[in-house]
């Protein structure tokens, strides 16, 4: 049993990691630390396998804190900051997690942990390539919603955010379109405009410039017609 601690001053971080670690065999939460100084105060008196930290908390900084450990546990980074990764993989960090991660994705960190210590996986990865996650976590405003990725619809830009269409509701999600289309499979999910992804197997139809998902028409961009063409043309 791999014993973890998180460190994160946001609670929502702390339950959406618990929960997602819940599912997995073989690892147990044994302390959750809202600070930096609160978790160097717990590594002092308690030994643990690995931690997931945030790097962006009040007084001392994740990766100032990581610093000052002689001998850190192994460490998974979570944070919405990706521009600190090259400093944190300096560190020995495990991984580096942009939130809002997927299940899929805190998997492989923990067992990057795992084969370190055991030259074992906990438990089987999913691979992308053979086929796709069916949730993802997505941050909102002040909370994160876990999308079931077979209701997704499709997704539109809004600005800086996103509207994710799911077949009962719409959520605004705060991260540009440009994500989605990284992180999403792309033998389920087009971009087929600049300001919108579609799930291929909830289109209804597809006429001249658009598409149709139940009520929806969704353009299709000039410079994508060529990839929409393929899905009836192959």
């Amino acid at each position: 049993m791999l014993k973890f601690i998180i460190v994160d001053d946001e609670p929502l971080a702390h339950e959406v990691i618990t929960e997602l670690c819940h599912i997995i065999p073989h690892i147990e939460l044994v302390h959750n630390c809202y600070s930096a100084m609160e978790a160097m105060q717990f590594l002092n008196e308690h030994k643990v396998d690995f931690m997931f930290m945030d790097i962006n908390m009040p007084k001392l900084k994740g990766l100032d804190f990581l610093k000052t450990l002689s001998q850190p546990p192994k460490t998974i980074i979570t944070t919405a900051y990706k521009e600190y990764a090259l400093e944190g993989y300096e560190l020995n960090v495990v991984d580096y997690l942009l939130k809002p991660f997927s299940f899929d994705r805190l998997v492989k960190a923990v067992n990057k942990v795992s084969k370190l210590q055991t030259s074992k996986p906990l438990i089987q990865e999913v691979s992308n390539s053979n086929t796709n996650p069916t949730s993802l976590f997505v941050k909102g405003d002040k909370k994160y919603l876990q999308i079931d990725l077979n209701d997704l619809l499709y997704i539109e830009a809004y600005g800086n955010y996103t509207k994710l269409f799911l077949k009962n509701e719409m959520f605004i999600s705060h991260e540009k379109i440009s994500y989605y289309e990284t992180i999403l499979n792309e033998d389920s999910f087009l971009r087929v405009h600049k300001s919108f992804i579609v799930a291929i197997n909830k289109i209804k139809f597809i006429e001249g410039n658009r598409i149709l998902i139940n009520e929806h028409k969704i353009p299709i961009g000039q410079t994508y017609k060529s990839i929409v063409n393929r899905l009836y043309n192959n």
